[in-house]
């Protein structure tokens, strides 16, 4: 396991900070800087835990052509048929990831392909699960164009989740399972999916980035 680029600034700020008051805290006696390191001390280990990327190798049953794999982790809260206006402009299938603050936050791309569409829109901070959020929230748009068709998602940010991070530009060559960014705290993520396409999860499912099929796309 090791710790995320985008954790790296903020931790250094939190633990340098924390350190610093902690032994101010020893100007007014032996027991206020336990009772400060007691309260700091617990908050940086949780922002460690959450910034933490873990070690996961790509089973090679995932990936095959057409497979659409899980961005990031979290639990499946929404399938349905929706109509994608921003750049699709037809119907699609809507699958919603729902991410608490004690998931994993990187995003890795779903299949390879070429990156056709990026763009980045400042929004809201809804809580993730509302129904707007998707289309009012902080948010970014990736389309994938690959041989077996095109899939969007999105990066939506939360209540919690005011930083979303980026690390592709459009018309970068995508691996499957080649990281494209990261969310601070509680978010969701959003595909959007041909209505050929074969969805492998079902509500209340919980994915794993790189090893969960989300679906399958039709033959072409």
């Amino acid at each position: 396991m090791k710790i995320h680029r985008a954790g790296c600034r903020i931790l250094a700020i939190y633990w340098t900070t924390s350190i610093a008051l902690t032994l101010a805290m020893c100007l007014i006696g032996p027991v206020a800087p336990l009772v400060m390191g007691g309260i700091l001390m617990p908050i940086g280990l949780l922002m460690l835990w959450f910034f933490r990327i873990p070690i996961r190798t790509q089973r090679p049953s995932v990936g095959a052509p057409g497979e659409v794999t899980a961005v990031s982790d979290g639990k499946v809260v929404l399938i349905e048929e929706v109509v994608e206006d921003e750049f699709l402009s037809e119907p699609a299938l809507k699958v919603s990831v729902f991410l608490s603050i004690f998931n994993v936050h990187a995003q890795w791309a779903p299949l390879a392909g070429r990156l056709a569409y990026f763009k980045y829109h400042p929004g809201k901070y809804l809580v993730a699960w509302h129904p707007k959020s998707s289309t009012l929230n902080e948010r970014t748009t990736f389309v994938i164009d690959s041989p077996q068709g095109r899939v969007l998602f999105r990066q939506v940010a939360g209540a919690v989740a005011r930083r979303l991070r980026w690390y592709v530009q459009p018309g970068t060559e995508l691996e499957q399972g080649q990281e494209v960014g990261f969310i601070l705290f509680g978010s969701r993520i959003d595909f959007y999916l041909p209505l050929q396409a074969e969805i492998q999860v079902e509500l209340g499912q919980k994915v794993r980035a790189r090893e969960t099929v989300i679906a399958r796309l039709p033959s072409t």
